[in-house]
């Protein structure tokens, strides 16, 4: 039987649905500051603190300038803010999922490379205040994934201490590196997200699954195994 007491949600790709709002929000801002960056570089660094990753976008043209990546930071806030405020809404089964979880007694920790005024913004827009147990953001920890603080601070505000009561689940190759990296049981990446199937297969994981959707029904199978 599983015994999985916390699982810990990334939110835009994996249980918030990300059209590419995201990824056009991350250009906007860059534009804004001159900055010109592929597909496949803002690819690349989604998962991670969204300033971490205006750092590593901006850097080869402005160096290690703070100043630049607060503004392109607020600038990348402003252009994201407009659309979630208008078209935030919940990927398919997510909902369920979480009162799947809750009816279980199964804690949940929403996760995200967000800082929290923007993290908040999504909440808000979705009605989801009181959904999760804890809510950690990228401002909430020195540094962000892949490193594993964002699910040990989870832990800590949820009151579980052992890592093998842990489900990780999102939809990046730093979702399933961070999850790596705290020794999680389970880490789980989601097919519908950010990155392809190619992308994660290639990174430590237990799972992959189509949607957060399917969540109930692996630790269903979990439970009978």
């Amino acid at each position: 039987m599983h015994n999985i007491r916390l699982v810990v949600s990334d939110m835009a790709g994996t249980c918030v649905h990300d059209g590419g709002e995201v990824e056009a929000a991350f250009r906007a801002a860059l534009a804004d500051h001159g900055v010109e960056a592929s597909a496949a570089q803002i690819s690349a660094v989604r998962g991670a603190s969204k300033r971490e990753a205006i750092a590593r976008l901006t850097e080869p043209k402005y160096g290690k300038d703070s100043a630049r990546v607060e503004a392109v930071y607020a600038s990348f806030k402003s252009h994201l803010q407009r659309v979630f405020t208008r078209e935030a809404r919940p990927v398919a089964g997510a909902p369920e999922a979480f009162a799947w979880l809750k009816q279980r007694s199964i804690k949940l920790a929403l996760n995200t490379g967000f800082d929290r005024d923007i993290a908040q913004l999504l909440i808000d827009a979705l009605q989801w205040n009181g959904v999760a147990d804890a809510l950690v953001c990228g401002d909430d920890v020195k540094v962000g994934r892949p490193a594993p603080y964002m699910i040990f601070r989870s832990m800590e505000l949820t009151g579980i201490t052992n890592v093998r009561e842990v489900l990780v689940v999102g939809d990046t190759v730093s979702d399933l590196q961070s999850a790596h990296n705290a020794g999680v049981s389970m880490g789980v990446a989601v097919l519908n997200g950010a990155h392809q199937r190619e992308q994660l297969s290639q990174e430590l994981h237990t799972h992959l699954i189509d949607s957060i959707e399917q969540l109930p029904m692996l630790l269903g199978d979990e439970a009978s195994a």
